[in-house]
């Protein structure tokens, strides 16, 4: 694993996603010519691997725009096009991630999402990296709701070097929250990364609770937080666009960390977020290393779907 390079673990994790798609482009026109029945099984490839109708609409849109040019073999020729049209809507929202951020300290990232998406261990290996990029990272346990999450940030803390800053299981989350800033601040942090609760059920409650620890933060350092991310479990597909838009009522989302695209043949997810979502992908996640989360790349990403 660690002589691989990303691009390899990412490749390999999208093999589910690769070959479902390539098998059913390949097949298509290797049986048919270029026609309307042909566009319609390479639709219907796409809306299987989630890219989901909106952003299916516009890659074969892209598709359709000229007839293919006859040199060569046409199912690859469909397949580059396939990946030139995924990166341009990728590229409408991506933005770049700055990993090491140095203007500001210390800088506030908030990370959201439901129970069992993998947030805490998200922010675990995003404080091993910050770690190992010379910062000094503090961790704080605003889901106060589950006396597991709580244990949990501590034991990736323990892992990674890292302090938690924490209180009693049911304490209130800002208070929580405000103690971090303070210790932070006291402490010179230069990236502070905020657990938060993610009880959808108590939607209400949710929204009310994020809207104090965002005052919370603003309050003790202007312009913060710089950061909040969203955690979609990517095997969960569209539930996780449902997720996602209930979060994003709550609260201000500018970046998705999409984790376990190893786990599903529904990598196109990715684009489906960003195309209904209007939210950059920010980070994904191929595995359980600390390296295999990474901050997104359409091209790379694009050629890890698209090509064997």
């Amino acid at each position: 694993m660690a002589g691989e390079s990303f691009f390899q673990r990412l490749k390999q994790g999208l093999t589910k996603s690769r070959d479902s798609l390539l098998k059913n482009i390949g097949t298509v026109f290797q049986n048919r010519r270029w026609d309307e029945a042909s566009l319609d099984a390479v639709e219907e490839s796409l809306i299987a691997a989630d890219v989901g109708v909106k952003a299916t609409d516009k890659l074969m849109e892209a598709l359709r725009r000229q007839a293919p040019d006859g040199n060569g073999e046409l199912a690859e020729e469909m397949s580059a096009r396939l990946q030139a049209a995924m990166v341009q809507i990728l590229q409408q929202q991506s933005t770049s991630v700055e990993v090491a951020p140095l203007s500001i300290r210390p800088w506030v990232i908030i990370f959201l999402g439901v129970n069992g998406v993998g947030k805490t261990t998200t922010i675990g290996k995003l404080a091993a990296q910050y770690r190992s990029a010379g910062k000094k990272v503090l961790l704080v346990a605003a889901d106060t709701f589950r006396a597991a999450a709580i244990e949990q940030l501590d034991i990736w803390g323990q892992r990674v070097g890292v302090d938690v800053v924490k209180h009693r299981p049911g304490a209130d989350p800002s208070a929580v929250v405000f103690d971090g800033m303070q210790a932070a601040k006291n402490r010179g942090i230069d990236v502070l990364l905020i657990d938060t609760a993610g009880r959808l059920h108590t939607k209400m409650h949710l929204i009310e609770e994020l809207k104090k620890i965002r005052r919370v933060i603003a309050r003790e350092l202007p312009g913060a937080p710089h950061e909040t991310l969203l955690v979609l479990d990517a095997v969960t597909g569209q539930n996780g666009l449902q997720q996602a838009r209930v979060f994003k009522e709550a609260t201000d989302v500018n970046g998705i960390v999409l984790t376990k695209l190893d786990g599903t043949a529904k990598g196109g997810v990715v684009i489906s977020i960003q195309e209904e979502l209007g939210v950059p992908v920010q980070y994904i996640g191929v595995g359980e290393d600390v390296l295999d989360l990474q901050p997104f790349d359409p091209v790379q990403f694009a050629q890890a779907l698209l090509n064997r």
